[in-house]
């Protein structure tokens, strides 16, 4: 197995998931995947089919119901990472918040017709990043841009009372006005 294959849980819309490794970018192939599975088998799946592909810590798979470990689904606040704060309406109706980068992939994902990655709303969860086909996506939300606090040129000393009398009253005076 090469080191650039990430460990995925990968979940249909029929409800069931499949592990395996996946490419950490640029897996998407003629609107399907290529799923290396546990046993070395490669196994074609159709984007139409898949609901989440979730990059992930650990496969767990004694748990059925959940494996990504996916606790949290939304924010419980304002997220405190930059990106785009988005709320994807699933085609079976559920919900996912999640962040996507500022930068061109969001726009090119839309355009391709292929996806976007989100990281999750709990970082602290197995999945650590999750990649949503664009046919998944029923409706897409955008809630806020989330950016970085703007870094402030340090502020100019004030004046004291001094220098705004010296400002005042010691003013160099031009020669054409100087008394006679």
């Amino acid at each position: 197995m090469s080191s650039t294959r990430k460990k995925v849980i990968v979940r249909r819309f029929s409800g069931d998931t499949l592990p395996g490794y996946l490419p950490h970018n640029a897996f998407v192939r003629d609107n399907s995947i290529d799923l290396l599975d546990l046993g070395g088998r490669i196994l074609p799946l159709p984007l139409s089919d898949i609901k989440t592909i979730s990059y992930v810590r650990d496969f767990n798979l004694s748990d059925t119901a959940n494996p990504e470990r996916l606790a949290r689904r939304s924010f419980l606040a304002r997220p405190r990472s930059e990106g785009l704060w988005l709320r994807l309406t699933f085609r079976s109706g559920d919900l996912l918040e999640g962040l996507a980068p500022t930068d061109r992939s969001l726009l090119d994902a839309l355009c391709e017709d292929a996806g976007l990655f989100l990281t999750p709303p709990d970082t602290r969860s197995n999945t650590q990043r999750v990649y949503v086909p664009r046919a998944a996506i029923a409706e897409l939300v955008l809630l806020a841009v989330i950016t970085a606090p703007s870094r402030r040129p340090p502020l100019a000393p004030q004046p004291t009372k001094e220098n705004l009398q010296d400002e005042l009253f010691h003013l160099p005076l031009d020669p054409d006005s100087r008394p006679n």
